[in-house]
Formats: C-alpha cells, structure tokens, sequence
C-alpha cells in the first residue's frame, strides 16, 4: 500500500508540472480517477484536500462539498484570464448550482440537474495581483485584503441547493477580449452580502471568449483612480481590441477648491483615461452615474450629481467616445420600483437579518445583489444600444432589458454569499 501511494504522490506531482506549462488544470470531484487520468494530469479531490500550508490546490475557507451548503474551492494560477470549464452535478441527487468566483462575481445562475444527471457549463475569469513593475505596485486598501482579490489564486464558490461538481478544467487564455471596469462602489466586487457592485453582476451575461476585469473600488473618484496606481496596472495588462469601461461621479462630486468641479477636474481626469486607453489601443466606454435613492413628494427621482452627467455626456460627444446613460435609466428604474419597492435594491434590512447585525440598514446608495443585477442589465442595455460589438457575446439566455420593468424582486433567485459584514463601503 505504502508503495501505490508514493507511485500515486509522484504521477500528482508531475501531472501538476505539466498542467501548469502547457494544458491547465483538471480536478475531478467523483472519487473515480483512474492512473491514466492522472497520467493526463487529472489531480483528484476528496473532502481531504485543503488549500493552504503547501497544498496549491483544495477546498477553501473552512467548507468542504456534500453537506449541502455553499463551499469554496481554490488554486494557484498566475495572473491573466483563464477559461474554466465546470461538470456540474451529482450521481447522488438533484442539484441547483450557482457559481461564484474570486469575491461574489456571478458566473453561473441556477444550474439545475436532476439526480445522475451532468452538464457542462464554460466562463472566463480574470486574475490580477498588484505588481505593475519592479519598482510599483497597487496601492490597495485595507479593506481589499480581506477580498479574494490582488492574489495569486483562483477562487470558484459553488452556492444554491445542494450545490454539486464533478469536474472542474481550467485553461490559461491570453486571447481573450478583456472588458476592464474603472468605477466607484456602485462598481466594486464586494466581499461580503449585503453589498454588491454591478461589476460583480456583470460577469453572468457574457459567454467564454470575454472576460470582465474589475478594478473598480470604493470611495475612488476619477483622479483617485489614477493616484493609486489601479489604472497604471489596468493599461499594463491591457491589448489591444480591450475595453474599458468608465463610471466615477458620486465621490468626484465632493472634491472642492480651486480646479475642481463637473467642466474642470472631472472632465479632464475622464479624458486622461480615455486617451491613455485608446493609445493602448483599447476602447474607452464612458457610463453616467445612477442615481442615489431619493425621491421628492410626487414620486420622482431626485438629481443629486448637479452636472457632473453631462460633463459625462459631453466629453463623450467631443471624443467621440459611446456613452451609456446610467443616470436615465437608473431614474426609470427607480420609478418603476416606487419609493417603497426602491428599497428592495439598496441596502436597507431590519436589525437581525444577518449575523452581528444589531442596528438596521438603510443605505440609499450602495445596491444589494438584486439592485446590482438590475444595474448590471442596464449596462448591457446601453452596450445593445450603442451597438458595441460587445454584445455579440452575451450569453444565449440573455434577454433585452427595460428599466421600466426590472425583474420582479420575489422570483430573483441568487444564493447568498455565507459572509457578510455591516461595515458600509467607503463613499456614498
């Protein structure tokens, strides 16, 4: 016995030397990997494999599959995008499987299989650490270290019930068309629930060959952006045929003094983004906040960025830049909500509704996943408007999109994430 095993140890070994040179990753969760499979560099999975202390690959986060909760599995890889390639489904049961990666991004929605039955399902994941260069490196928060972002690692949460895998294959893809998010907190992959950005939402609506790299944070406004060095490392790994999508307003709009303001700073700080990507040969798209929830007594929403949209709008005209409006649509959208059913999609809970949560939340800026999804297909909606070749690759379930009826609030089904926090996102 103590021979096979180390005969086992070695072809592990050697499969891991060549998967990670030439042919990626392949895991199988089925307890069925034969020699040759591990010849073919298949590394098998039992609830035994930990990520950490020197194992590269494993579950993570303390969860492990088969109990029927959410579980987090993660490996090593290098910076880049990757095409992951998930078996989802059990010889056991039936299962419905949504799929995460890194902090919250939504991959997969509600994969149903029935017991023994398996389907394959394919997405693109973007993966980036803070070194830009030799001498500079990403001036994160420390918020963000807690985020299963900046690291070297791929992260995949498997959510719903009874969440199921039985293979997972991962491929290194350099040819990917990458779509780069600039933005704010209304942008952001947050790590925990209530929180969500519509960056983190956006990832769902496109197949394979585009991969969503969200650089966004919170509290960052346009030259913030800049200073912290997120956009130096952005055009660092942009190519070009990339897309960079820019959304700032809500924290631009407090910076006072001299040279500040809507015509001044702020247009200036956008137009430095927008030629900087364009020199790099990507394709600048520039997007108008949304609104904040705020309502005056007839029921409609109130502009609180002065005109810090139309700077937006017209620096787009002069550069010749696609904009999509945000801060319209968002407007219908809130209406078609009202101002009760508006709350739905923000952050607002009675004290109780999750752990150590001891006050409630009311929070008329920061979206929950349901509001960030709903923002999310306003994007696609101006992508299709623009006619941004974008849109070819949405994903084939995707249907066009009307602010003025959003996705009914009671059937909106994505599992939660089992972290949350009650610490507000910087900015507001």
């Amino acid at each position: 016995m103590k021979k096979v095993c180390c005969i086992f140890s070695l072809l592990v070994f050697f499969a891991g030397a060549c998967n990670l040179h030439a042919f990626g990753y392949k895991f199988d969760f089925t307890g069925k990997v034969t020699v040759g499979e591990l010849k073919r560099g298949v590394f098998p999975v039992t609830n035994a494999t930990i990520y950490g202390e020197g194992q590269w690959f494993g579950y993570d986060l303390n969860t492990v599959a088969g109990d029927g909760k959410p579980f987090f599995f993660s490996f090593d890889v290098p910076e880049g995008n990757f095409v992951v390639t998930v078996t989802l489904g059990s010889a056991d049961a039936e299962a419905c499987t949504t799929v995460k990666s890194e902090s919250r991004r939504l991959m997969l929605e509600n994969v149903k299989t029935k017991k023994g039955e398996f389907v394959t399902r394919t997405f693109a994941v973007n993966i980036r650490n803070i070194i830009i260069n030799d001498t500079e490196n990403v001036k994160i928060k420390d918020r963000e270290k807690g985020k299963l972002i900046w690291d070297d690692k791929l992260t995949l949460e498997f959510n719903g019930e009874n969440p199921s895998v039985a293979k997972i294959e991962v491929k290194k893809a350099d040819n990917l068309i990458t779509v780069f998010l600039a933005g704010n907190s209304t942008v952001v992959d947050e790590a925990n629930e209530p929180w969500c950005g519509w960056g983190q939402a956006f990832p769902r609506f496109f197949n394979s060959k585009v991969a969503i790299a969200n650089y966004a944070e919170s509290g960052l406004a346009a030259n913030t952006f800049v200073s912290s060095l997120r956009f130096a490392k952005l055009l660092s790994m942009m190519k070009k045929g990339d897309y960079l999508f820019i959304e700032f307003g809500h924290n631009d709009q407090k910076q006072k003094g001299e040279g500040k303001g809507p015509y001044l700073s702020y247009k200036s700080d956008l137009k430095y983004m927008v030629d900087k990507a364009r020199a790099k040969g990507g394709i600048p798209v520039l997007v108008t906040s949304m609104h904040r929830r705020r309502f005056d007594e007839n029921g409609k929403v109130v502009n609180t960025h002065g005109e810090y949209p139309n700077a937006v709008k017209q620096l787009a005209k002069e550069e010749g830049v696609a904009i999509i409006d945000l801060n319209e649509m968002s407007a219908v959208l809130y209406e078609a909500w009202g101002v009760e059913g508006s709350k739905k999609a923000f952050v607002h809970y009675p004290a109780g509704t999750f752990p150590n949560q001891d006050q409630p939340l009311a929070d008329n800026t920061h979206f929950n996943y349901y509001g960030g999804y709903q923002i999310a297909k306003c994007i696609l909606k101006g992508i299709a408007d623009n006619n941004i070749p974008l849109k070819k690759y949405f994903v084939k379930d995707y249907k066009p999109f009307d602010p003025a009826h959003p996705d009914d609030f009671e059937s909106f089904n994505v599992p939660p994430t089992p972290f949350s926090s009650m610490d507000k996102p910087d900015g507001n």
